[in-house]
C-alpha cells in the first residue's frame, strides 16, 4: 500500500492500478493508497475453490458480486482477474464474468495463472470471451511455466483481447509473466501493429529492473539480454559489418542498445579488424593474422576473451608501448563493524595523480564506488555488469571477476583473476576503463 501511494503521487500520465483480493480489508487498503482501479484477484477453478477458498461456486459468486459493488460505490475502476481462469469451466467462468459485469466492472481478465495455455487454446477462450462480452475490454495475464506466455498473449490478441499483462524482463512468479519487451517487439515488428511504448527505453528500463530488483537478466534472452546484439561467429560478424540486417531482425538503436563484436574462439577477421579500430588500432594484413591467431588459441583453451585481452594481443603483435591513462598507486579497505566498508585510491590518470574515498556495501563495492568517484570528474564510465566466480577450492581460492563498462555508446569488458576479490574487482574495472580511455595517437 506505501509503494502503491507514492507511485500515486508522481502525477504520471497513467492509470495506477493496484492488485487486490476479493476482500473488503484489502480494497479499503486500495482506496487509501490513492490508486484509481483495483485488479481483483478472484479464483474460479473448482481445484483453487476447494483447496485454497473452501468455498461453492454459489459462494463465490455472492463474494464477486459484493466485492465489485463495494468497489464501484467507493469510486474505483474495477478490472476482475479470474485467477486460475484457465483451468476453470468455461460456463462457470462465463457465469462469473457476466455476475461481476452486472455490478459494475468495467474490464475482464482471464489469467492463465500457472501457464498451461497453448497458443490454440489461448485462441478458441479468448475468441469465446469476445464473442461473449463483446463491448467489455478484455485483458489477458500469462505465465511462463512452459515458455509460452508472449506466444498466448499474442494469440489472444488476436482472437479479440484488448489488453496484455507483462512485466519489465518477464519477471514474476516462478518462470515468470509475459515480458513487455519481447511482446512490443513482436507486435510492432512480426506483426507490423505499432504501440505507444517508447521502445529506445526497453534496455535501458531493463537494466534498471535488474539493478533494483536483484534478478539479473539472462545473456540470451530476446530484445535486452546481453548476447542479443552481439555477434562473434566469422560468417555472422562480416556480414552484419557490410549489412546489419542479415542477422539482426530489429536495429539495436530501436530498444536503446548498441551492436556488439566480440573476439573469440568462433571469431573472423573482419570481427577482429573493426573490434581493432574501434580502440584507435590499425594493423596490416599480416600483424591482423597473428592476432587473429592469439585470439583463436585463447578462445580455444575454453576462456573467455574480453576487450582487454583484444588490447594486450594487438598492442604485443603491433609492437606499440602499452597506453594504460590509468594506473593504480594505492589501495585501502577497511572493514566497519557492521556491513559498511571504506575504501581509498591513489590513482594515476594521465599523469595526475588522483585520490579519493568512499563507502560501499563490503570493502568490494566501497573500492569499486572509490575508482568510479575519482575517474568521473575526468570521464563518465558507466559500470553496466559485474560478475565473479571462483575458479579454485578452498578458503584462498582464486577469483575471476569479468566486468563491462560504458562510455557513450562504446562498450569494453575485462577480467582480472586475483586471490583478493578486491583487487580482482578494481584491477578488472581499470583494464576496462583503460580500454575505453586509451588514445594511441599520442603513440604514433
Amino acid at each position: 500500500m506505501e509503494a502503491i501511494k507514492l507511485i500515486s503521487k508522481q502525477g504520471l500520465r497513467a492509470e495506477i492500478c493496484s492488485a487486490s483480493r476479493g476482500d473488503i480489508g484489502d480494497i479499503n487498503d486500495v482506496l487509501r493508497s490513492g490508486a484509481d482501479s483495483i485488479a481483483m484477484i478472484i479464483p474460479t477453478s473448482d481445484l483453487h475453490l476447494k483447496y485454497k477458498m473452501n468455498k461453492n461456486r454459489e459462494e463465490l459468486l455472492r463474494i464477486t458480486e459484493k466485492c465489485v459493488q463495494y468497489s464501484k460505490d467507493h469510486g474505483l475502476v474495477v478490472e476482475l482477474l479470474a485467477e486460475d481462469g484457465t483451468r476453470t469451466n468455461l460456463s462457470f467462468l462465463t457465469e462469473v464474468f457476466n455476475a461481476s459485469i452486472s455490478v459494475g466492472a468495467d474490464r475482464i481478465c482471464a489469467c492463465d495463472t500457472v501457464g498451461i495455455l497453448t497458443p490454440e487454446k489461448s485462441h478458441n477462450l479468448f475468441s469465446h470471451l469476445r464473442n461473449t462480452f463483446p463491448k467489455t475490454p478484455i485483458s489477458v495475464h500469462c505465465h511462463n511455466d512452459l515458455g509460452l506466455a508472449v506466444a498466448n498473449s499474442i494469440v489472444a490478441l488476436k482472437a479479440g483481447a484488448d489488453q496484455v499483462h507483462a512485466t519489465i524482463n518477464g519477471i514474476g512468479e516462478r518462470a515468470g509473466n509475459a515480458a513487455l519487451e519481447e511482446v512490443v517487439m513482436a507486435l510492432e515488428t512480426a506483426y507490423e501493429t505499432k504501440t505507444t511504448i517508447k521502445t529506445e527505453h526497453l534496455y535501458p528500463v531493463s537494466k534498471l529492473v535488474a539493478q533494483l530488483t536483484g534478478i539479473p537478466v539472462q545473456p540470451n534472452k530476446a530484445i535486452v539480454g546481453d548476447n542479443a546484439f552481439t555477434h562473434e561467429s566469422g560468417i555472422h560478424t562480416h556480414a552484419v559489418l557490410l549489412h546489419p540486417s542479415t542477422y539482426e531482425p530489429i536495429t539495436p538503436e530501436s530498444v536503446g542498445f548498441n551492436r556488439r563484436l566480440v573476439a573469440g574462439k568462433h571469431a573472423g577477421t573482419h570481427g577482429i579488424r573493426a573490434s581493432l579500430n574501434l580502440m584507435g588500432l590499425h594493423s596490416t594484413d599480416r600483424q591482423l593474422g597473428e592476432i587473429f591467431k592469439e585470439v583463436k588459441n585463447l578462445g580455444d583453451t575454453g576462456k573467455t576473451v574480453t576487450d582487454a585481452d583484444l588490447q594486450t594481443i594487438a598492442e604485443n603483435a603491433l609492437e606499440i608501448p602499452r597506453n594504460r591513462p590509468i594506473q593504480l598507486n594505492e589501495l585501502t579497505t577497511i572493514q566497519g563493524n557492521r556491513i559498511t566498508s571504506t575504501a581509498s585510491v591513489n590513482l594515476t590518470l594521465n599523469g595526475k595523480t588522483i585520490r579519493e574515498a568512499a563507502t560501499g556495501v563490503g570493502p568490494v563495492d566501497a573500492a569499486m564506488k572509490a575508482v568510479r568517484k575519482a575517474i568521473s570528474p575526468v570521464e563518465s564510465i558507466q559500470l553496466e555488469q559485474y560478475h565473479v566466480e571462483a575458479i579454485t577450492g578452498g578458503t584462498n581460492a582464486n577469483v575471476k571477476v569479468i566486468i563491462r563498462l560504458r562510455k557513450g555508446d562504446r562498450t569494453a569488458t575485462a577480467k582480472r583473476i586475483h586471490k583478493d576479490i578486491v583487487m580482482a574487482s578494481v584491477e578488472a574495472m581499470l583494464n576496462g576503463m583503460n580500454v575505453l580511455l586509451a588514445n594511441y595517437q599520442k603513440n604514433d
